[in-house]
């Protein structure tokens, strides 16, 4: 069902159009982060149409222990128990399980771990992994995997990674099964596979030749922004994204600011996630193309433009900064709705703006200016 279809290159970087049973989307682009199935902050699915979402991300892990993934199997799968008609991709739960879970057991199965809601405990594997995804019936899947640590000892790397090649050997065995069921409610539920190894170049590429053979719908770079510097990050990707399928979608997992999401896409990156720009608006902290403000500062009591000027989000359209300083000071739930709807359409339309540099041939241009615009703050 999946096609990957290039329209124009520029370098590295790739524009690209992904066809899936839910819809074809454009790439470059940004997936908006709808951890427990709605993006935190009170914004609905209406305001994600509304401010261009493209891929809305939820977490297998989260979905499992609340609400359960059967009970959504029994509501008609996610993209009807959400209300959402685009594509959902769903990560495996791997990075939770490893970075939640305080008590865990790694072993060859999978991972013993205790739930960070009520404290049972949870087994979760390849197997386990796949069947909530497939209850859950998400567009894309993420194959499961251990996310090391980005500075862990080359010793403890190696091991790690080749259990996750064997996992995800027996995600694609156990997707391909659950694909063809009868009672499945998404058989054309596309996998991803995840690349790991750390900040280690020759781990990173011996493993993205492995799971290159292995023909998936699409092709990850995992355990990055996990704690490594952004030139690290920048390293890794110009040693590793050469050896992933070219005619495969690319996907940059957790990352990241719209610094790194330019360099991304100058390394050929077409999908990205990040919690960023949700999180940091629930703070008060909101992206402008002159870098980000803190709305909370004291400078903006009276000041009567908008987050940004020229901005076409609903936010900007309406309201003030002092409007939302003042809502923000004062802990009224508006404040963050009003601020994470600005700052996913600042990077829904920053996505849009770097896929039209590229049909046009002038993203090098457009990045050089980009990055020195956010470098500038205005005020």
């Amino acid at each position: 069902m999946a096609e990957y279809k290039i329209l124009t290159t520029e370098g590295r970087a790739k524009r690209a159009e992904f066809k899936t049973v839910h819809g074809t989307v454009q790439t470059p682009l940004f997936m908006n982060v709808g951890t427990a199935a709605a993006i935190k902050g009170a914004v609905s699915t209406e305001d994600l149409e509304e401010i261009g979402c493209q891929v809305e991300l939820s977490n297998t892990y989260h979905l499992h222990v609340r609400p359960g993934d059967e009970l959504i199997k029994d509501m008609g799968g996610l993209h009807k128990f959400m209300n959402w008609d685009r594509p959902i991709l769903t990560d495996s739960g791997g990075f939770q399980v490893f970075s939640l879970a305080g008590l865990r057991k790694i072993k060859e199965e999978g991972v013993t771990f205790h739930s960070h809601v009520d404290g049972r405990i949870i087994f979760m594997g390849p197997e386990e992994s796949m069947q909530i995804q497939s209850n859950i019936a998400s567009t894309i899947a993420m194959a499961f995997d251990e996310c090391a640590p980005a500075k862990a000892e080359r010793s403890y790397v190696q091991p790690s990674v080749d259990r996750t090649t064997r996992w995800l050997e027996r995600c694609k065995k156990e997707m391909d099964r659950l694909n063809s069921l009868d009672d499945t409610i998404n058989k054309n539920q596309l996998l991803f596979g995840i690349n790991q190894g750390a900040v280690y170049d020759d781990i990173r590429i011996e493993h993205a030749k492995r799971i290159s053979e292995m023909d998936l719908d699409g092709y990850a770079v995992g355990g990055l922004a996990v704690g490594e510097t952004h030139e690290e990050m920048y390293r890794v990707l110009d040693s590793v994204v050469p050896y992933l399928p070219k005619d495969k979608p690319t996907y940059l997992m957790g990352v990241g600011t719209p610094a790194n999401i330019l360099e991304g896409v100058e390394r050929g990156i077409d999908f990205f996630d990040c919690v960023y720009p949700s999180r940091n608006a629930r703070h008060g902290h909101l992206y402008t193309k002159h870098g980000k403000i803190n709305i909370k500062n004291a400078r903006f009591a009276k000041d009567e433009r908008p987050i940004e000027p020229g901005c076409q989000c609903p936010t900007c359209k309406r309201y003030s900064r002092s409007y939302i300083r003042h809502l923000m000071v004062a802990g009224e739930m508006l404040a963050m709705r009003l601020c994470v709807i600005h700052n996913l359409y600042f990077y829904n339309k920053l996505m849009e703006e770097i896929r039209l540099s590229l049909d046009e041939g002038r993203f090098a241009q457009y990045k050089k200016e980009m990055l020195e615009s956010m470098a500038n703050p205005l005020e």
